[in-house]
């Protein structure tokens, strides 16, 4: 199958790799040159709970250059959906599946938006932790699940023959019926890990560790399923506190991207993820004053970063 990847960073690498290794024609497209001209000369490497492999695969920073695909993944933070979506148009042909992979709420509706809704499938991972060891290079720490859906309805059959692809390609890939409740389900654990990660600089092990900044972490994450539940989404879990307990303590050594975004001075997706839940809890009549407050504290730190980039 011939795979357009539009955005490789840590997560994008890890899809890219592990399709490229099972012998996809994949098409990685990124906007950072170095990382592109990095895979392009020496391949793509990636370490952690898969192996360790380089894969020898097509790199572009120019999305015309791909032509049309049979699956597009939109795999980009949630802040630059719109801009890649509207980038992959040259990839999407007569029947085209793009798929949508992001942290937090509202990026596949963005994408359905530009190419059309009913093209878009929705992705929502756990458990990788991955990250960028250097241009060209990638890391991850975990291998849990990979899970598909349609944006509205149940299990589709071309939802089943994505999840054979991504299996085949050595994925654990289950499918579901309602990928809202998915979303949530995720995000709940976002928002306990991003933001308290970001302020303290600590992984995931050290945040479950240290009772002050497991406060923060548990707090955030019962606001976002307090949230969920007022707004009528279906969850299969009967204690917050202990379900992102258990998820962060399968992957210790994580550090969520938006503190890797950090480390790197860029501006992290705040708003689609701890700065999502204040918004979605005023529409149901409720409050979320600690997702709110460490929301202000990272967009107060990112305005620095702004500042050095040339953003104001």
């Amino acid at each position: 199958m011939k795979i357009g990847i539009v955005g490789t960073g840590a997560m994008g690498c890890v899809y890219a790799a592990l399709f490229g290794d099972a012998g996809h024609e994949v098409w990685a497209i990124d906007s950072w040159a170095e990382h592109v001209e990095a895979i392009v000369r020496d391949g793509l490497t990636l370490e952690g709970a898969s192996g360790k492999r380089t894969v020898y695969l097509n790199a572009t920073t120019d999305p015309g250059a791909v032509g049309p695909c049979e699956l597009v993944i939109i795999a980009t933070k949630a802040m630059d959906v719109a801009a890649a979506a509207e980038s992959a148009r040259p990839m999407i042909g007569s029947n085209t599946t793009v798929l949508s992979i992001q942290n937090g709420l509202g990026s596949a509706a963005k994408v359905a938006n530009i190419l059309g809704s009913q093209r878009v499938v929705i992705g929502v991972v756990g458990g990788f932790g991955a990250s960028i060891k250097a241009p060209g290079k990638a890391y991850h720490n975990g291998m849990e699940l990979v899970r598909l859906g349609e944006m509205n309805g149940p299990i589709s059959d071309r939802v089943r023959a994505l999840a054979r692809l991504w299996h085949g390609s050595g994925f654990t890939v289950k499918c579901f019926d309602d990928m809202d409740q998915l979303v949530w389900e995720k995000l709940i654990c976002n928002c306990a890990f991003s933001a308290t990660a970001a302020i303290t600089g600590w992984s995931i092990g050290e945040i479950i560790a240290d009772a002050d900044a497991w406060s923060v972490a548990g707090n955030c994450a019962l606001e976002a399923y307090l949230v969920a539940r007022a707004s009528n989404i279906r969850l299969d879990i009967v204690d917050p506190i202990d379900y992102v307990r258990n998820f962060g303590a399968k992957i210790p050594d994580a550090r969520p991207s938006m503190l890797l975004d950090h480390i790197a001075g860029r501006p992290s997706e705040i708003d689609a993820i701890n700065g999502a839940i204040p918004s979605a809890a005023a529409r149901v009549g409720v409050k979320a004053p600690v997702n709110e407050t460490v929301s202000a504290l990272i967009r107060a730190k990112e305005k620095k970063f702004n500042s050095l980039l040339g953003g104001g």
